[in-house]
């Protein structure tokens, strides 16, 4: 089965060519004979109700110094191409919402868009884990510094963090009588008093934050522990922790089985939940990443899987 695969991604010369997820879905793709359609989020354009995309075919390679090559610019109707990956990184903005938009009228007319286009833009990553409380540490959403500082009277450890971020950024963990906490929390909130996420510290962060990748809501084998090192508590591969692949625990399984239904229904073909000791912190579905780390250490082909489902969906 031809299918014609349409990716929107960050500029392909710029990734990280060791890590980078969707290049090696990219590699599956080729390898099952698909045609490549590259499109950067400013290529697409409406135009009397029909969104097209400006861009070209694509060739990808095992090659460290040369993993890309276009092949014809092309101008398309996005809906004759049969998937369409949308992996451009956040940050969530209203670019990245419009984005959606845009590629909903594709889904409209019957192109497959991974990750649903309406999930996309209705569970933000660090709120969607609230639908599973259950799975969670302690946690509050809140704008008020009133409501903030009951919780961290109440846990004394915690951790605060904005609902648009990635990559550890703007992360902080107070401790009791921390004297740099009003200044985190008016930095965090600002004058147009945004909400932010807090939670109770996890002591097992020191032990990783895991990434358990889901393929349709069902987990992939192993997690990848992202294990903080030196005196940088955060579990995020772009603040320098280091990766370890492990297999799931019971627990791990349990709540993959808590949010695998979920993630079914809404259309979350490919999603990343985030989990420190026994809790739920996140579920990633914008740009979900660890493949390649996974796939070397356990010598499985995790594109694979994902594009078994895509086929599968088609």
């Amino acid at each position: 089965m031809t299918i014609k695969l349409g990716v929107v991604m960050d500029p392909i010369g710029s990734i990280n060519y060791k890590k980078d997820s969707t290049l090696a879905m990219l590699w599956e793709a080729k390898a099952r004979g698909w045609p490549i359609y590259y499109f950067e989020a400013a290529h697409l354009f409406l135009q009397n109700g029909e969104v097209r995309g400006r861009g070209h075919l694509l060739d990808v390679f095992h090659d460290a110094q040369k993993w890309y090559e276009f092949g014809e610019q092309i101008t398309i109707p996005l809906a004759e191409l049969d998937v369409i990956l949308m992996r451009k990184d956040p940050p969530f903005n209203e670019s990245y919402i419009y984005t959606t938009h845009l590629l909903a009228h594709a889904e409209r007319h019957g192109s497959l868009v991974v990750n649903r286009t309406q999930a996309l833009r209705d569970y933000n990553e660090k709120l969607f884990a609230t639908y599973f409380p259950q799975c969670m540490p302690p946690s509050l959403v809140t704008s008020s510094l009133e409501k903030i500082n009951e919780f961290w009277e109440e846990h004394g450890d915690i951790v605060c963090k904005p609902l648009d971020g990635m990559g550890g950024d703007s992360v902080y963990r107070l401790q009791k009588g921390d004297v740099n906490a009003r200044m985190i929390f008016n930095s965090l909130i600002g004058d147009d008093a945004r909400y932010i996420m807090l939670q109770r510290y996890i002591p097992a962060i020191t032990k990783g934050d895991k990434r358990i990748l889901m393929i349709n809501g069902e987990p992939v084998s192993y997690a990848l522990a992202r294990i903080p090192q030196g005196d940088d508590w955060r579990g995020n591969l772009a603040a320098g922790a280091k990766g370890k692949a492990q297999a799931l625990s019971e627990r791990d399984q349990w709540i993959c089985a808590q949010v695998g239904p979920v993630l079914r229904e809404q259309g979350i073909y490919f999603a990343g939940l985030d989990v420190i000791g026994d809790y739920l912190t996140e579920i990633n579905i914008t740009s979900p990443t660890c493949i390649r780390e996974l796939d070397k250490a356990m010598q499985v082909n995790i594109s694979a899987m994902l594009m078994d489902c895509v086929e599968e969906k088609l």
